[in-house]
C-alpha cells in the first residue's frame, strides 16, 4: 500500500505532525464529495497477495539499510523515508499474525480475499481499538456515511469519536487520511472540542459491515 497523502496540508514550517487549515490539492476529489469515508484503524497494516502470500508493512528511514526480503513500494519525496513490504514471516509479529487466521474468530464461511488489512489486538500498539484477540479487518470494512468536510466541523467530528482517523476511498483507486493526531493542540484541546467530545460519550459502536467480516465473541470498543 502507497502512503496516503493527509487532506490538508502539513504545517511544514512549524509542527510537521500536524495540519494546517490548506486543503490538499491533490485531496480535492475529497472536498468534491467523491470518496467514501470510513473508519481508520489503529494497529499494524498487512497485505495478502494474490499468491495467498502475507506480507506486513515495514518503513525504513533514510540512512537505514533495508532488511533482506523488502519489496519497496514508495520512498517519500520530502522525508527521504522508504515504504514496502516484507513476508509476514520476517516480520516481528509473525507469530501474531498467525493467531488472527484462525476460523473460530469469524462468522462461518468466511475466507480472506487478496487485499489489505489492519492486524488489530491486544498485542498490537497497545490495543487501542479494544479487541480481545487477534484479528484481521479488512481495510475499508466500516462505512463511516456523510462526514463533515470542512476544517472545523470534521475536526469536531473526529475529535468526538475514540477512532484514530479517516480514510477516504475513490472509486478509482485513490485513497486520502486525516488522523485525530493530525490536529492542532490548540484547536483539540478547544471547548468547542471538549463539548462535541462529551456530547458522543457512551454512543455504541458497531464492527459489523457489509464490506468486512463479522468478528464472533469480541466486544466493540
Amino acid at each position: 500500500m502507497r502512503k496516503m497523502p493527509t487532506i490538508f496540508i502539513r504545517d511544514w514550517e512549524n509542527d510537521r505532525s500536524r495540519v494546517t487549515r490548506e486543503p490538499n490539492p491533490d485531496c480535492a476529489w475529497v472536498f468534491a464529495g467523491e470518496g467514501r469515508a470510513t473508519r481508520k484503524l489503529d494497529g499494524t497494516c498487512t497485505l495478502l497477495d494474490a499468491g495467498g502470500r502475507w506480507h506486513g508493512r515495514r518503513e525504513v528511514k533514510p540512512g537505514k539499510t533495508p532488511p533482506p526480503n523488502f519489496s519497496l513500494v514508495q520512498v517519500d519525496d520530502r522525508t527521504g523515508k522508504r515504504t514496502g513490504w516484507l513476508p509476514i514471516e520476517d516480520t516481528s509479529y509473525a507469530k501474531i499474525h498467525a493467531e488472527a487466521l484462525n476460523p473460530a474468530l469469524y462468522e462461518d464461511g468466511h475466507r480472506f480475499e487478496p487485499g489489505t488489512y489492519e492486524l488489530c489486538g491486544p498485542k498490537i500498539n497497545r490495543n487501542p481499538e479494544g479487541f480481545e484477540a487477534h484479528v484481521l479487518i479488512p481495510h475499508g470494512a466500516h462505512d463511516l456515511g456523510d462526514v463533515p468536510l470542512d476544517f472545523d466541523g470534521l475536526a469536531l467530528w473526529l475529535l468526538a469519536r475514540p477512532y484514530e482517523g479517516i480514510v477516504w476511498w475513490h472509486p478509482d483507486g485513490r485513497h486520502a487520511k486525516l488522523k485525530r493526531t493530525d490536529m492542532p493542540p490548540e484547536f483539540a484541546s478547544s471547548p468547542a472540542a471538549t463539548e462535541a467530545a462529551r456530547q458522543l460519550v457512551g454512543q455504541p459502536y458497531e464492527w459489523q459491515s457489509e464490506h468486512g467480516p463479522e468478528i464472533v465473541e469480541l466486544e466493540a470498543p
